[in-house]
């Protein structure tokens, strides 16, 4: 068969487009992490991160496209914090851990609100598809620890697994809401009662 001459040459482009949206994803990474998602565009986003208005649509499309590919560039699993909780750790005890690590990167925390608003409106398929996706995995996953911590005693056995992980998403996103509006709003200390609460023993 013969070689198409153009291949290389347009490997080359693929491999330096992918290489430009990630180092344009890197800076905005800096951007949110500094100021959040309110009251921006992309217009000025694209200001801020360096490059043309035309740069950031062509990688990015939309807003709520950039938003979206911020926050789940932001959360992969090299850009965090090395886990020091021990492996038996509780669902609550990791959402505690992950409360006090937003507090260093309060934009991101404002950006990933601002995406869960968003994909409450009509017309908003990126922001709602990453909502639900990334809701369903978290309770599938809490869910699955809770069963396990059930069997191991060290959870109530009176709770059901799934209520229980919906339970402690909705208190962890709750409460980072309120400390976003208020940081002396008790965070920390309401996702431990939490903890206690779902302990063997607890009424």
């Amino acid at each position: 068969m013969t070689e198409d001459p153009d291949r290389p040459r347009q490997r080359g482009a693929y491999a330096k487009g992918i290489a430009r949206r990630q180092e344009i994803l890197d800076r905005a990474i800096e951007v949110f992490a500094e100021r959040g998602a309110d009251r921006t565009s992309l217009r000025s986003i694209a200001s801020a991160v360096g490059v043309t208005h035309a740069a950031l649509t062509h990688y990015f499309g939309s807003l709520e496209e950039l938003l979206v590919a911020v926050y789940q560039e932001s959360t992969v699993p090299e850009r965090q914090q090395p886990d020091t909780l021990p492996a038996d750790a509780s669902p609550v005890e990791r959402m505690i851990e992950s409360a006090r690590t937003n507090r260093e990167v309060p934009g991101l925390v404002q950006l990933y609100s601002t995406l869960v608003a968003t994909a409450l409106e009509e017309g908003r398929p990126a922001a709602r598809e990453f909502a639900t996706t990334r809701f369903s995995r978290l309770r599938r996953e809490i869910a699955a620890t809770v069963r396990e911590q059930q069997e191991a005693g060290r959870m109530r056995q009176d709770v059901d697994a799934d209520a229980v992980a919906a339970l402690v998403v909705a208190a962890s996103d709750g409460l980072q809401t309120q400390w976003l509006l208020d940081d002396s709003a008790p965070q920390h200390e309401a996702l431990a009662l939490l903890d206690r609460l779902l302990r063997p023993g607890s009424r």
